[in-house]
């Protein structure tokens, strides 16, 4: 006798611009089994969805189980999209991504319903629902990493908005005139309080002769690269400059934060992204200082939790599992 739909597991993918993570999710949020490999971008949609239905036929293949045993699948992708015609508008860190039917092209090399959702919009909902937003309501998502992307939570439920945009904080202007971001406009939040705005600051300071580590770091990284890591070690070993550059970035997500509760007034705000899990909750006090001073509600202030997020590099993959249940059960009622 087959298992009924409330039993059988679904697919999550996490696709970004560098990497696909995908996972076989049991019902209950069980992990069973994932498979991660680079994205490779520069080969165009093709090749990436080649790629990510690699990685969705391997890990369903670890998990012990057969393409006819799962029910649905769910990706995030990054960059404008529509999930309900299921097509990725555009993506800039992608080349050739214009118009792609994503979850159509999916759903019928694999064979079962699939759907697609802003990537940071499924990581707060894995969050939420089986993260450290679990027994809240209210709950906004803010992730910082190369860029800063948001998702929010309203009495439940997944608030995308009316053409899909919602909870773009990362675009939020705490700066007017400040510098620019990718977005074309200046002092987003993005542009001076991602891991892109942290190097671009730490940069500039080394090149106006400001003395630190990062060099030396940066030179034992194969890749070159300001990895969160190095971030870390360099405050470690008592960087002024990092220090310095990493303050203002608590104090611009602090104000972030308190323009976000002031407008919705949630219960909790999460914090999650590769910067933020890299230092842990101490990065966090500071942050929570400006944006409790800011919240235009002082009374009962903390009881609206800041929190780091749980579920690390599983969060968007999670989310788009319970994404993909979840659109399921609508259609079918």
């Amino acid at each position: 006798m087959g298992k009924s739909d409330s039993e059988k597991p679904v697919v999550g993918v996490d696709l970004g611009g560098t990497k696909v993570l995908a996972g076989v999710v049991a019902p209950n949020g069980q992990i069973l089994a994932t498979v991660k490999r680079a994205t490779k971008p520069e080969g165009g949609p093709a090749v990436v969805v080649e790629r990510v239905l690699k990685s969705v036929r391997e890990a369903v293949k670890a998990a012990g189980l057969e393409p006819d045993d799962i029910l649905a699948l769910g990706s995030g992708a990054p960059g404008p999209l529509d999930p309900d015609s299921g097509v990725v508008l555009h993506t800039p860190n992608m080349p050739g991504w214009d118009n792609v039917p994503l979850a159509k092209m999916l759903g019928d090399a694999l064979n079962v319903p699939a759907f697609i959702a802003n990537d940071v919009d499924l990581g707060t909902l894995g969050e939420f629902a089986l993260g450290a937003g679990q027994g809240h309501q209210h709950v906004v998502g803010i992730f910082v990493g190369t860029g800063i992307g948001g998702g929010l939570i309203l009495n439940g439920e997944l608030w995308q908005g009316w053409r899909r945009a919602a909870a773009e904080i990362g675009h939020t202007i705490v700066l007017a005139d400040g510098p620019y971001c990718g977005c074309g406009n200046r002092g987003c939040l993005e542009a001076v309080a991602s891991r892109t705005a942290i190097e671009r600051d730490i940069q500039a300071g080394i090149k106006a002769g400001r003395e630190s580590v990062i060099p030396e770091l940066l030179k034992a990284d194969d890749k070159g690269r300001l990895t969160s890591g190095a971030l870390v070690e360099a405050l470690r070993r008592g960087d002024t400059l990092v220090a310095e550059v990493l303050g203002r970035v608590q104090f611009y997500l602090g104000l972030g934060i308190a323009s976000a509760v002031n407008f919705v007034d949630p219960e909790m705000v999460i914090l999650g992204g590769g910067v933020v899990e890299a230092f842990g909750d101490e990065f966090l006090e500071p942050i929570r200082r400006v944006a409790y001073q800011n919240f235009i509600n002082k009374r009962g202030a903390r009881d609206v939790k800041i929190v780091p997020a749980s579920l690390g590099d599983n969060a968007a993959l999670l989310g788009a599992a319970v994404y993909a249940r979840q659109r399921l059960e609508r259609i079918r009622k």
